[in-house]
């Protein structure tokens, strides 16, 4: 067996796997194990070789079973105090400070193995803290622990943090003192790589004084450091599937330690030396890079490559990731879950069990017939297709040697070259190809994502940026400013090749695909990488299939989880936004605003995005690619913020607008929808559209030069029994004005306006609309305190069930016309909610 590895490793993930669905006692994994090792003792000798492995495998699995058990994680700390409370915090610095235009952040361990995540308001003029690893300090704050936002496919932000031991984000106002205490904590080691990552943070600043893009973008190529990063700056690497070329990855340590391999060769250490300080240079690189996943896993990849050196054996791709991933899932089976430890170690194997033995059946024959073309003796030891082309590149030389003045031995060189390019370039496309489609399923259920130009524009980008991280280095380690501008230059080079390759990249985004297509094309791509290996007959039809598999991924024709004849009103947890998915009987799909993040005066924009980060993954696992309508109510950020992003990624046919100011902000807005082909509709009371009808803006009311709550959308929707109203942020002014002229009628359920501000929702309204549930969408233990108590008593006393995401999470209610059906996936339905649907009340 020429990868004896993989079988360990597969039984070790299927037994991580398994005790996720299965969990198991310790007690029956440790017998498991004992009566394995008895069994494999008494047939030792005899056994076939079909038998052992069998052993090898059912252990394996049993042995990844109990790493899980044993790594399982343990309860996530609390501190003793609420959001509003501030508290006085003291612990080690293991984060040096990162500054930003208007923040200063750093990481603070509380206790061993629980940290917080300092975030420190900067005012203009503000003098910046200078904190060291090791220092332990004290300062007061207000400490919240992370939350999830509660929609099905959201990110799974706690989870992220809390494996990085960090398990509260604490926030100290601007101007507050920071004390360095006395004594040092921490490991003296990790103090002076960090100190060495500040170092060359700060050099990075020196050399490209002023250029905040080329501080960030540097910070994050070399550094890994994605503090400063806008993501305005990297959005077209991302849609030409490029962006892994620019964040700190394993390329980087491939090229960093290559570049320092050949110095030392040219310097006439010996190969085993040079393997080893290169090593050492891997490994200390991925220190200072903040020991980020994948540069450690590349680093241990080159460790484990210069024992093989060692040793006198020959790199097998496979078996060297087999040996990488049994010891990463050792340590750590949560690495399994993780979403780069699958990109990465699928890519690699991807390499090894695709493009390799494709690559040796295609161009591996040819791969050293360009190689000293005047040097006819070398022929015979060829191949006969090597020497073949050998003689046909010779013919070819020597006809342009006819028409043009080079001497003999120059065209021979140049054609070498050339067909060593070609030859290079056909392999680079079939690699990435080959990754391309491996990797389709996890891009998709991460990102929904599968770029066209990735393969062209990978071709250029990733020389281009791997020659931007040594001559990068050589400007941190010289301060010599002509490396920094060259290493600039190349930046702004692969930009515009990803700028170029976007305007024929169409930016389809693809929904989760269905569980057995996933299940299908895993199978597919397996059955084609045995093929492969075997030469078997049933290579090209595994190839066909996985290939059909994955363009029916890409065009994704499977119809949206929609429920016919059925109205429904879904509040999308976005925190302290709006963002209502309606669905009308008809099937026709409309999204009522599209959140946002309140940026509070802050000098810069808030790097999430409500809509490409929060509500586009939620309608994708909904299998939704297109929206019919998008309507907003008014032009607050919490309500537009993530517009853009809903525009792209869904392109719906019409946008709905009320009142609406005249600001460059929102007229962008506007010119972007009408790009993308979508129709602005201005909407105002008396307007009807299918099941709809709006009640506000009122006839005559005009917007101001900025957003108010009373611009806001007021959309009533009706369906048999049933109705639906939509306030948008409405104000009581407006309120006492259609209850005035009774265009407030009875509505089954209520979306509070204002997010149950006490600005809104007063005892007439309420009186008029008698809602049977009002839905509120606030954020959890938000500083506006909503919803306000006020709201929520007159609501108790007119008997409306009351519905809150910053409490429950995603909220649907739907209606057939005569019953309701409330569903709260968060939490298991209440039996009176159970009952009161059942009754069709």
């Amino acid at each position: 067996m020429r990868e004896p590895l993989l079988l360990p490793l597969a039984s070790l993930i299927a037994g991580i796997c398994l005790n996720h669905f299965i969990p198991f006692s310790l007690l029956e994994i440790g017998f498991t194990i004992a009566l394995l090792s008895v069994v494999s003792l008494l047939s030792y000798g005899f056994a076939s070789q079909t038998f052992t492995r069998i052993s090898v495998a059912i252990t394996c699995i049993a042995a990844g079973a109990c790493m899980s058990v044993i790594h399982k994680p343990s309860p996530n700390p609390t501190i003793d105090a609420t959001s509003e409370e501030t508290v006085i915090l003291s612990g080690c610095v293991v984060d040096p400070p990162i500054f930003t235009v208007d923040r200063e952040h750093f990481s603070v361990e509380l206790a061993p193995g629980a940290r917080a995540r300092v975030s420190m308001a900067l005012r203009p003029g503000d003098p910046l803290i200078a904190l060291d690893y090791g220092q332990q300090v004290e300062f007061d704050a207000r400490v919240r622990p992370p939350r999830n936002f509660g929609n099905p496919g959201a990110f799974d932000y706690v989870r992220y943090l809390a494996r990085q031991e960090i398990f509260w984000t604490a926030s100290v106002r601007a101007g507050s003192k920071i004390s360095i205490l006395p004594g040092v904590c921490g490991s003296r080691a990790l103090g002076l790589i960090y100190g060495l990552r500040q170092k060359a943070l700060a050099q990075i600043d020196y050399l490209y004084p002023g250029d905040a893009y080329a501080a960030g973008m540097m910070d994050a190529i070399l550094i890994g450091d994605s503090t400063r990063l806008e993501k305005v700056w990297t959005d077209h690497f991302r849609r030409t599937g490029t962006f892994h070329a620019l964040v700190i990855s394993g390329l980087h340590v491939t090229v960093l330690a290559g570049v320092l391999l050949f110095l030392l060769r040219v310097c006439l250490v010996k190969e085993l030396p040079a393997l080893a300080i290169a090593a050492l240079g891997a490994w200390l690189y991925a220190g200072v890079s903040g020991w980020s996943a994948p540069v450690v896993r590349a680093a241990a990849g080159f460790s484990v490559y210069l024992c093989g050196r060692y040793f006198f054996r020959r790199g097998r791709v496979l078996n060297m990731l087999a040996i990488i991933g049994i010891g990463y899932l050792v340590y750590d089976p949560g690495q399994l879950l993780d979403a780069s430890f699958q990109l990465s170690f699928f890519s690699v194997a991807a390499i090894g069990a695709f493009a390799v033995p494709i690559l040796d059946r295609m161009s591996g024959k040819y791969r050293d017939a360009p190689r000293d073309l005047d040097d006819i003796g070398r022929d015979p030891r060829m191949t006969r297709q090597s020497s073949a082309l050998r003689v046909e590149l010779r013919l070819l030389a020597e006809t342009i040697h006819a028409w043009v003045p080079f001497p003999k031995k120059w065209t021979l060189t140049i054609f070498s070259y050339l067909a060593r390019f070609a030859l290079w370039t056909f392999e680079m496309i079939v690699i990435s190809a080959v990754i391309q489609i491996s990797l389709a399923l996890p891009m998709t259920l991460y990102f929904h994502r599968i770029s066209v130009t990735g393969l062209t524009a990978n071709l250029l980008i990733v020389p281009l940026l791997s020659a931007v991280v040594p001559i990068g280095f050589a400007a941190v380690f010289t301060g010599w400013h002509p490396f920094a501008w060259t290493a600039l230059q190349l930046l702004r080079a692969s930009e515009s090749v990803a700028n170029w390759h976007t305007n024929f990249e169409p930016g389809i985004r693809v929904p989760d695909p269905p569980f057995w297509l996933g299940i299908t094309l895993v199978a597919a791509l397996l059955l084609t990488a045995v093929s492969l290996r075997l030469k078997s007959r049933w290579c090209w039809p595994a190839i066909i299939t996985s290939l059909s598999l994955f363009g029916l991924m890409f065009a994704s024709p499977f119809k949206p989880d929609l429920f016919p004849g059925t109205l429904e009103l879904t509040a999308i947890d976005v925190g302290q936004g709006d963002s209502l998915l309606t669905v009308l009987p008809n099937g026709r799909t409309m999204l009522v605003d599209t959140g946002g993040v309140l940026a509070f005066g802050r000098r810069t924009k808030p790097r999430m995005d409500t809509g490409e980060d929060v509500i586009s993954p939620y309608l994708w696992s909904r299998h939704l690619r297109h929206l019919d309508v998008v309507a907003i109510t008014h032009a607050h950020e919490d309500h537009i913020g993530g517009l853009n992003a809903i525009l792209d990624n869904f392109r719906p046919a019409e946008l709905w607008i009320g009142a609406t100011p005249d600001a460059d902000g929102w007229i962008g807005l506007e010119n972007h929808a009408r790009a993308l082909g979508t129709k602005v509709v201005h909407l105002y009371a008396g307007d009807r559209r299918d099941y709809i009808e709006v009640l506000a803006p009122l006839e005559g009311y005009e917007a101001g030069p900025a957003a108010k709550n009373n611009d806001s959308l007021v959309m009533r929707v009706v369906y048999g029994e049933h109705s639906l109203l939509l306030m948008g942020d409405l104000e009581k002014s407006i309120e006492y004005q259609l209850v005035a002229n009774d265009a407030i009628r009875q509505a089954t359920v209520l979306k509070v306006g204002h997010h149950g501000s006490r600005t809104s929702s007063t005892e007439e309204f309420i009186a008029a609309v008698q809602p049977e549930f009002a839905m509120i969408s606030a954020g959890f233990e938000n500083s506006f305190h909503h919803p306000h108590p006020d709201v929520l008593r007159r609501l108790e006393d007119h008997h409306a069930f009351v519905l809150r995401t910053d409490l429950e999470g995603l909220l649907t209610i739907r209606s057939d016309g005569h019953r309701l059906f409330v569903s709260r996936p968060a939490h298991e339905a209440s039996p009176w909610l159970s009952d009161w649907a059942e009754t069709g009340r």
